[in-house]
């Protein structure tokens, strides 16, 4: 009889495979839950952490600070003189030109003379008629007198009447009389010959000092016309060897320029040459050009070689202060400052009286922020500046040394976000902090 072996019965696959994804259902939201917890921490860490910016540093040195002011002028001679003409004509003769040489009272310009000269014979003639009327006026005179006389002599022998007495008196007062309008006559008439006399004389325009003409401002059979001012027909500069710059110096920098100093300045005409100068005074009237205030300060300059010409613009430098062997950084250290989020970035808290309004202490006013970097670390350093040329400023106080690096400049790393910026910001690459 054959035996009869029972099978095992199995249960479909698929229900299976439902029941353990069940199981590990729980499991699987756990672990994403906390990957998504984890990347989210690090982008949240990533926005609100310090930034350790990339910086640029310099290292502070010793070296030698020259302070200076810089200003703009314009070159001239020291005594410059513009001839006028007195009396109005037409130019007849010109004896000088641009560059002559002149010398004091050489003749330069004639103005036509014929009619000041017929003034002058005109004149002339007025006095020699005033001189005649005084003799015939003294002739009367002397004639009243001897009338008088001779009517006194017979009215004392009671052969003339108290009338011709009176008559004889009355003559002579009028003579006497008659030669003084005379006189006062020829006394006007010889007034008017020198006044035509002077007229005649302005019509030779002569130079009034020994120079150099270096402007004509009239040619020949040109008209000139004396009637308000007189009409300018040369420039002479009395000597070229001896010439100034008249500089316009702000009024921030007037204050620390004096008289003796010495100065240098650059022309176009010669690139790469400098001039030498010093300065002879600073003048009190202020003038305003393009709405500041400025001082003219005037700097003597030797040109004996006659290089430098009137007119020429010079870019004046006035040394006013030196320091040797200074301790100094850029100046673009001082004007560092890391933005807000980054580590580091508030500066010291200065005591006192910088926290309260108003105006720093005197010894607080050049008290400036350093940012150094030491083993690898930037932190904020409280010193005391002086002296600056523009590029570089000395360091007269404060716990910086020699040697230590100084930050200039510094740049985000690429693809960083500060922390002052909005969630989910990002950059394309380096950004400057400043």
């Amino acid at each position: 009889m054959s035996e009869i072996v029972a099978q095992p019965v199995h249960a479909p696959a698929g229900p299976r495979i439902l029941r353990r994804l069940r199981a590990a259902l729980p499991w699987v939201l756990v672990l994403a839950i906390g990957a998504g917890g984890y990347f989210g921490y690090r982008r949240y860490a990533a926005t609100r952490s310090p930034i350790e910016p990339e910086y640029k540093v310099a290292t502070a040195s010793k070296r030698r600070i020259v302070g200076r002011v810089t200003a703009s002028g314009t070159l001239q001679a020291v005594v410059t003189v513009q001839i006028g003409s007195q009396v109005s004509g037409r130019i007849q003769h010109l004896y000088a030109d641009f560059n002559s040489p002149v010398k004091k009272g050489e003749l330069i310009a004639k103005i036509d003379p014929q009619l000041f000269a017929a003034s002058v014979a005109q004149a002339s003639a007025n006095y020699s008629a005033a001189r005649a009327n005084v003799a015939q006026a003294q002739a009367k005179l002397s004639d009243a007198q001897l009338t008088r006389a001779r009517v006194q002599g017979l009215a004392a022998q009671q052969l003339a009447t108290g009338v011709d007495v009176q008559a004889a008196e009355t003559a002579l007062a009028v003579s006497t009389a008659a030669l003084d309008v005379s006189k006062a006559s020829l006394l006007q008439a010889q007034a008017q010959l020198e006044l035509a006399r002077v007229n005649l004389s302005y019509t030779s325009i002569v130079s009034p000092i020994d120079g150099v003409v270096i402007s004509r401002s009239v040619d020949v059979g040109q008209t000139v016309a004396a009637s308000l001012q007189a009409p300018v027909l040369f420039t002479i500069a009395e000597d070229l060897r001896k010439m100034q710059v008249n500089t316009n110096v702000s009024e921030g920098d007037v204050g620390r320029i004096k008289a003796e100093m010495r100065a240098s300045f650059v022309v176009d005409a010669f690139p790469g040459m400098r001039f030498a100068g010093k300065v002879s005074q600073i003048r009190n009237a202020a003038q305003a050009v393009q709405n500041v205030v400025t001082y003219d300060a005037v700097i003597d300059v030797d040109n004996n070689e006659l290089k430098l010409r009137p007119g020429m613009t010079a870019n004046v430098t006035i040394n006013f202060d030196t320091r040797e062997d200074a301790l100094a950084v850029p100046n673009a250290a001082l004007r560092f400052r890391p933005p807000p989020g980054v580590a580091g970035s508030a500066p010291p808290a200065a005591s006192g009286s910088a926290g309260r309004r108003g105006k720093p202490a005197p010894d607080e006013a050049d008290s400036r922020t350093l940012w150094v970097q030491r083993a690898g670390v930037v932190t904020p350093v409280s010193v005391k500046v002086g002296l600056s040329d523009g590029t570089v400023t000395e360091i007269t106080g404060g716990a910086l040394a020699e040697g230590d690096s100084v930050v200039i400049d510094a740049t985000m790393p690429a693809g960083s976000t500060p922390a002052a910026s909005p969630a989910g910001a990002t950059t394309g690459g380096a950004r400057r902090l400043f």
